[in-house]
């Protein structure tokens, strides 16, 4: 954390059984039935699945290539009064996107206006391929204080911060090292230690300690070097593909770095329909209406090119261009006989 400028101390940071368990502390220790919560549209799959467990609500801002916008519409979904807001800053899962560093600012400043706290979701941070690091969100708050004349000492930011950060180890040393933490104020640490006490008492000791090992002497260093220059290949060559193979009608994003990309469809298709083609021919993507909270979404699509040598992204890429060239001539023959 103190590497990306982040003012934590040891009382505040709590390690997690993946950034999936640290979701579900947030909802146990925030979220009470009906409360609102302010995510980006579309959002993690993930996190709607935690906090629907404790039957929140969900308000939404919509995206752009810039992120999450911070217009009118945020300010609006901000007055219906949420919980807290989450964002996915950096590459991201599902869009592809990357928020900006003006709208990181303003994202900060709106919300401490308003009085309400950013869950910082951060899993994709060191898997940028290209463009310059940009500061977390809980980086910028704790300037923000510090600009603002607000006493600070080593730990002054856990004491007054608006932002909770999450991270994770499983995107860049292995998906099956399930250990995630959590850099929040020090009371914040400790409710979420007493609410993962009834979950599993701590994370694997020995995922610790192999996490321990493989850090202090350098490998992961290397190792995000190393994933970084394979996957922006696997990136560029999908994109290669898509612009190859898919109809001229299908739009995607151009993420600076991550594991996903986020294709959008003619508007008159539905992404569920496809993909029983897909299927069929052995592909497979999400449908963009898992990651609507409220509807949408439907003629949307995340693929993920980590995950897939160049010779299975080329296959899938040119089925998947055949299945929605069908889709797309189906369409229109169905509209033709409407009209006749």
């Amino acid at each position: 954390m103190r590497r990306y400028g982040i003012p934590a101390n040891v009382e505040n940071v709590l390690i997690t059984s993946g950034s999936q368990q640290a979701l579900d502390l947030i909802g146990k220790i925030m979220i009470n039935p009906g409360d609102l919560i302010l995510t980006e549209r579309p959002t993690y799959l993930g996190a709607l699945q935690a906090w629907r467990a404790y039957q929140a609500d969900f308000v939404i801002t919509p995206l752009d290539d810039d992120g999450i916008r911070c217009d009118h519409e945020l300010e609006q979904a901000l007055s219906a009064g949420p919980k807290f807001m989450y964002i996915l800053p950096n590459f991201h899962n599902p869009a592809g996107v990357t928020l900006s560093l003006d709208r990181r600012r303003r994202l900060v400043e709106i919300a401490e206006h308003y009085g309400i706290p950013i869950i910082e979701d951060d899993p994709y941070g060191q898997l940028r391929f290209e463009g310059q690091h940009l500061p977390p969100l809980l980086v910028l708050d704790s300037q923000r204080l510090r600009e603002t004349g607000n006493p600070q000492n080593n730990n002054g930011y856990f004491r007054s911060g608006n932002v909770i950060y999450l991270s994770t180890i499983s995107k860049t040393l292995a998906p099956g090292l399930r250990l995630g933490w959590v850099v929040a104020p020090q009371d914040v640490i400790q409710r979420c230690i007493m609410a993962k006490q009834g979950m599993d008492l701590h994370t694997s000791s020995f995922v610790q300690m192999v996490t321990y090992e493989v850090v202090r002497d350098g490998f992961l260093d290397a190792h995000v070097r190393k994933i970084r220059e394979v996957y922006r290949e696997r990136r560029d060559f999908m994109l290669d593909m898509m612009s190859t193979h898919f109809p001229p009608e299908v739009r995607w994003t151009y993420p600076q770095g991550g594991l996903f990309l986020w294709v959008t469809l003619p508007e008159q298709l539905d992404a569920t329909e496809p993909l029983k083609e897909a299927i069929q021919q052995r592909v497979a993507y999400v449908p963009g209406t898992a990651f609507f909270p409220q509807a949408g979404g439907h003629h949307s699509l995340r693929v993920n090119f980590s995950n897939a040598s160049l010779q299975m992204i080329e296959t899938g890429i040119q089925r998947l261009g055949v299945v929605f060239r069908d889709a797309l001539q189906s369409s229109e023959r169905k509209e033709l006989v409407q009209a006749l």
